[in-house]
């Protein structure tokens, strides 16, 4: 089947409540947009013979290499698409992993409400909706992107793609994928209920020499991400992943942005850079992966605990100086 039927047939499934909150890839439209691409059809037609047999070989393809016609409605409207994609997303995750790891009062109304229904169950059924949700649409995005670069002979939507990934709207790069993965990871079939098959998108191996989290998509396509920090080269310990997307311990992140522990992240300078891309400003939207730092306690227990020790006493001396230092201000010497 092809995959604009697939595609066609994933918006009207059961999951069709879901994606009405939601937008999704105008695939078939966008289709149209390039099969109606008049600009490339009188291209096509003015031709000279040489070039027409040229083409009769590329079945009948367009050879230009942008379009202003089909650039001003299919660019424009596949990056808003994208983006509004990548903001439900995102917001739907972070409410949902909000619910699996609450606390307080919060975590006593959930487990009175699992009194009378099943909430694990739940969560876990609108996991595996997001994640069809957030693949179907990469996927989409992908395969009109290749049309569009098969139908002008250019490279423009790879060019596109950079671009998405600059603005940082690339859907299977989102940190929020990672969390949605540790989710998973963190469930078992005792704690769900449900089959394997659930848990078969995601895999995780942390005793590997880099270790990585795999996402398996449909048309064999695998991603990897990896969970190593690139300032102490370990595990990633009560990680965050700054808004460039790069992962990274608390401490080792407070560090590179010249902040202490107990500050946090937020206290960053605005003008802090990212250790790795060198970009700036990418500390005040910090996204703190809890699910994360959870599957790392339950798999890596020694490790973990051995870092949670440090880090405290990191904190503790930190804030010592911090406030002898205040003391000194304070008393004038």
């Amino acid at each position: 089947m092809k995959f604009g039927e697939t595609f066609m047939e994933y918006l009207r499934g059961d999951q069709e409540w879901f994606l009405g909150k939601c937008t999704h890839v105008e695939y078939k439209r966008l289709k149209k947009v390039l099969k109606s691409c008049r600009t490339c059809t009188t291209l096509q037609h003015s031709c000279d013979t040489e070039q027409e047999n040229e083409k009769d070989a590329l079945s009948g393809l367009c050879q230009c290499e942008s379009c202003p016609l089909c650039d001003q409605k299919f660019f424009s409207e596949l990056m808003k698409e994208a983006s509004d994609i990548a903001g439900c997303f995102n917001s739907r995750v972070r409410h949902l992993l909000d619910l699996h790891i609450a606390s307080g009062l919060q975590r006593y109304v959930l487990r009175l409400r699992q009194c009378f229904k099943n909430d694990q169950q739940i969560m876990v059924q609108e996991g595996r909706m997001l994640i069809e949700y957030v693949t179907m649409n990469a996927i989409a995005i992908r395969k009109i992107l290749k049309k569009y670069d098969k139908v002008h002979s250019s490279v423009n939507g790879k060019k596109f793609k950079t671009k998405m990934r600059a603005e940082r709207i690339e859907l299977l790069q989102s940190p929020w994928i990672i969390e949605l993965g540790a989710f998973y990871l963190n469930f078992n079939r005792s704690d769900s209920g449900d089959s394997d098959e659930v848990f078969s998108h995601f895999s995780c191996d942390l005793g590997a020499m880099q270790p990585v989290m795999t996402l398996k998509l449909p048309d064999s396509v695998k991603l990897e991400y990896n969970l190593t920090c690139a300032i102490c080269l370990d595990i990633v310990f009560n990680p965050y992943a700054l808004s460039c997307g790069h992962l990274f311990c608390k401490l080792c992140a407070c560090s590179a942005a010249s902040v202490m522990i107990f500050q946090g992240l937020k206290a960053a300078n605005p003008e802090s850079k990212c250790p790795i891309c060198r970009e700036v400003g990418v500390y005040a939207n910090a996204v703190h992966m809890l699910e994360l730092d959870l599957l790392v306690k339950k798999r890596c227990k020694g490790y973990w605990k051995e870092r949670q020790v440090a880090e405290r006493a990191e904190m503790a001396k930190q804030s010592k100086e911090y406030w002898d230092l205040q003391t000194k201000y304070a008393i004038g010497y």
